[in-house]
């Protein structure tokens, strides 16, 4: 029950990087030369639809144009990105960046766009160029830097994921502090070999690094090293007593060894220091069941359950707790609504 990763591309970070790169060039043309080009309007509209996010209907009407014109495929390229179709802006802009002049703003953004669209789609390889290309003249841009260090970590290339990394959060490379930020983005992407090396060399640098010995002990308890976990989590206490998730890690892993009084001494420290979490709530209301308290136990599910209503292990662990009290109608709504609800989660 140990709070894990989710993986992902983070699809509103490309957005933002497109929208922070987003090169309004079609009304750079003077006035004369876009009385005299009649595409000029029609792709203006179009930019406009696609900044207004109406990115489908910016398709449409770029199909209706004549889409073998440089700047009407690199438009249309940038609004299947922007509609999530990824494989289409790929297919229509990747054959266009040689027929775009280079370093102009067509092509900086056809070539960003092309990057992030790869990137999206999974295909790291060939994402990695365009986006190192793009970083010559977009380096201040922080969601790039976001996007390339996921990329690079996605690569296995550590230190260049660091670095990417480092420049975002504004730390040195080579520090601690930079080894614990990318060891949390590579946990994320579930490269868990790599995180590890990464905080291992960040508390040989700084002993009292925060979060890495939290980290650490989170891997060990999710392989079942539950002794391991323990001792790193509580040395993680011992640098910030106040850290809430650590005490929540403690608890969790007290509880798998069945050792019932101290989980749930470790999870109410961490209701104290945040009282708005489900997670310590559910694991509480475990506790309290297992020890033969019940009604302790029903209150504490429904305290989780109205902090996260959509939690399925909530309602199913809620349900058990009714009928261990003789309350078969309400066990029955909540395992209905257990069973109407996603995976079992925390």
């Amino acid at each position: 029950m140990t709070p894990r990763r989710q993986a992902g591309s983070g699809r509103l970070v490309q957005r933002a990087i497109a929208a922070a790169f987003a090169l309004a060039w079609l009304g750079l043309a003077p006035a004369t030369a876009q009385e005299a080009d009649p595409l000029v309007p029609a792709l203006a509209e179009a930019r406009a639809l696609v900044d207004a996010g109406r990115a489908r209907e910016a398709v449409s009407k770029l199909k209706a144009l004549d889409t073998t014109a440089p700047r009407v495929a690199q438009l249309l390229g940038v609004a299947y990105y922007h509609a999530d179709q990824y494989v289409l802006a790929i297919d229509t802009l990747r054959p266009l960046l040689d027929r775009l002049p280079a370093d102009s703003p067509e092509h900086r953004e056809a070539e960003q766009v092309l990057g992030l669209s790869l990137y999206v789609a999974g295909r790291f390889p060939e994402a990695l160029p365009l986006l190192e290309r793009t970083r010559r003249w977009g380096a201040g841009n922080q969601e790039l830097n976001q996007v390339l260090g996921m990329t690079y970590i996605q690569l296995h290339r550590p230190d260049e994921a660091r670095e990417a990394i480092a420049r975002l959060f504004g730390v040195a490379p080579e520090s601690a502090g930079a080894r614990v930020l990318t060891a949390q983005l590579m946990i994320r992407l579930e490269m868990e070999a790599m995180a590890e090396a990464e905080l291992k060399k960040a508390v040989e640098l700084d002993p009292r690094i925060p979060r890495a010995h939290y980290l650490l002990g989170q891997q060990a308890i999710f392989r079942g090293r539950l002794d391991e976990g323990i001792a790193l989590t509580r040395r993680e206490l011992a640098i910030n007593p106040s850290d809430a998730m650590a005490f929540y890690q403690l608890g969790d892993a007290l509880g798998r060894q069945l050792k019932w009084d101290e989980s749930i001494a470790a999870l109410q420290h961490s209701l104290l220091l945040n009282p708005f979490y489900s997670g310590p709530f559910i694991l509480l209301g475990r506790a309290y069941a297992k020890k033969g308290q019940p009604v302790t136990a029903e209150g504490m599910l429904r305290q989780a359950i109205q902090y996260d209503p959509n939690n399925r292990t909530a309602h199913y662990m809620l349900a058990q707790v009714l009928q261990q009290l003789g309350r078969t109608e309400e066990a029955t709504r909540e395992f209905e609504v257990a069973e109407k609800l996603p995976g079992l989660r925390e």
